[in-house]
C-alpha cells in the first residue's frame, strides 16, 4: 500500500510553488503505484498459497530494511540512527507493520480492488483524526466529504447484506493502522530526521516480530515462491523511494489525482493473476471514496493558499513599520 512521504520530503515539497506536476513526477507516481500493486499481488499470491501472513509481512520488512541500509549508506550516515524518541519510533513502526499484516490477512479472502478501495479512505480518516490528535480541525465541508467517503466504504462492504466478512474487518484495520501511522509521522516530523523515520519503520517490525517467525515461518520449496517472497521487500522499498523522489519535484495537490490510478493496476493484476473482476458495488464505492478524497485535498490546498496570502498581507505592514 502507498504511504505518505516523510518529514524531509514534506519540507522540500512545501517550498515548491503550487504549480502543475512535471511529467517526471507523474511518472514516478505511476511507477510507485505499479510497485505497490505488485507488492499486494505478491502478498495475496503467497497467503493464498498457504504461507502465514505474519511471516510474509516480516520478510517484506526484512528485505526492505536491507534496502534502506544500502540506499542510505548506513556505514557513513549517522542521521539514519539518530532518534529523539525511540519509544515513539517503535510505536510508529508497529503501526506500519500492523497495516501491512492486516492488509495481507484481508487479501486472503478479498479482491485486490476491494482492499485498495477501502485503503483509499485513509486520507479522510487522517483528516478526521488530525483535529483531536494534532489540533488541525476540519471544517464542515471537509466533514461532509469524510461522511461521503464513509458512505463509499459502506457501499463496498455492504454490512447487513451478507457480504461483510472478516476480510473487510482486516482491510479496515489496515487502513486505520496506516492512518494513525501518518498522524504519528506528522507529529514526530519536527523532531526526527527523515532518514530515521524510514529506517526505524523497517527495523521495528523486523526485531519485534522475529521471535514469532519460527511459529509462522515456512521455508518455500518452490523456486517461484522464493522469488516472490524476496521480491516483496523490493516492491515496497523501491515503491517508497519513487514516492520520495516524486514529492521532491511537485506538491501533494499537484500529484493528488495520480495515486488513485493504482486502482487500474490492482484491477488488472487481480484479473490476470487471480481471475477477479470487481463488481459494480466496488466500483461505485471506490468512485465515491476517490471523489471525496480529491475534494479534501483541493479544500486543504485552498485553505493553505489563503493562509499564506494572509500571512504575507500581515508581514507587509510590519515590514513597512520597521
Amino acid at each position: 500500500m502507498t504511504t505518505f512521504n516523510e518529514r524531509g520530503v514534506r519540507e522540500q515539497r512545501d517550498a515548491v510553488p503550487d504549480a502543475g506536476a512535471p511529467a517526471s513526477a507523474i511518472g514516478l507516481i505511476f511507477g510507485s503505484g505499479f510497485l505497490f500493486s505488485c507488492l499486494d499481488t505478491s502478498g495475496k499470491f503467497l497467503v493464498t498459497a498457504g504461507f502465514e501472513a505474519p511471516f510474509v509481512a516480516w520478510v517484506r520488512f526484512a528485505v526492505h530494511l536491507v534496502l534502506v541500509l544500502l540506499l542510505f549508506r548506513a556505514w557513513k550516515n549517522p542521521a539514519l540512527f539518530r532518534v529523539s524518541s525511540l519509544p515513539w519510533q517503535i510505536v510508529r513502526g508497529g503501526l506500519l507493520f500492523g497495516s501491512t499484516l492486516c492488509n495481507f490477512l484481508a487479501l486472503r479472502t478479498l479482491q485486490l480492488a476491494e482492499t485498495v478501495s477501502i485503503f483509499f479512505f485513509a486520507p479522510m480518516v487522517i483528516t478526521a483524526l488530525a483535529g483531536p490528535l494534532l489540533g488541525e480541525w476540519a471544517g464542515w465541508r471537509r466533514w461532509m466529504a469524510i461522511l461521503a467517503g464513509f458512505a463509499g466504504v459502506l457501499v463496498i462492504t455492504r454490512p447487513g447484506f451478507g457480504t461483510f466478512s472478516i476480510g473487510h474487518v482486516f482491510a479496515l484495520g489496515a487502513m486505520t493502522c496506516y492512518s494513525l501511522y501518518v498522524i504519528l509521522t506528522r507529529r514526530m516530523g519536527a523532531r526526527e530526521t527523515a532518514e530515521s523515520l524510514i529506517f526505524y519503520s523497517a527495523l521495528t517490525p523486523v526485531v519485534l516480530i522475529f521471535p514469532a517467525v519460527p511459529l509462522y515461518g515456512t521455508l518455500p520449496t518452490d523456486p517461484l515462491h522464493w522469488v516472490v517472497l524476496v521480491a516483496l521487500g523490493f516492491f515496497g522499498g523501491f515503491g517508497h523511494w519513487l514516492l520520495i523522489l516524486a514529492y521532491r519535484q511537485a506538491t501533494t495537490y499537484a500529484l493528488a489525482p495520480y495515486p488513485y490510478l493504482q486502482m487500474v493496476w490492482m484491477v488488472a493484476f487481480g484479473y490476470v493473476v487471480f481471475g477477479d473482476l470487481p463488481d459494480a458495488w466496488t466500483i461505485l464505492g471506490a468512485a465515491i471514496i476517490v471523489t471525496s478524497g480529491l475534494y479534501i485535498v483541493r479544500r486543504e490546498h485552498k485553505l493553505r493558499l489563503a493562509a499564506r496570502k494572509a500571512a504575507r498581507a500581515q508581514d507587509g505592514p510590519q515590514a513597512k513599520r520597521l
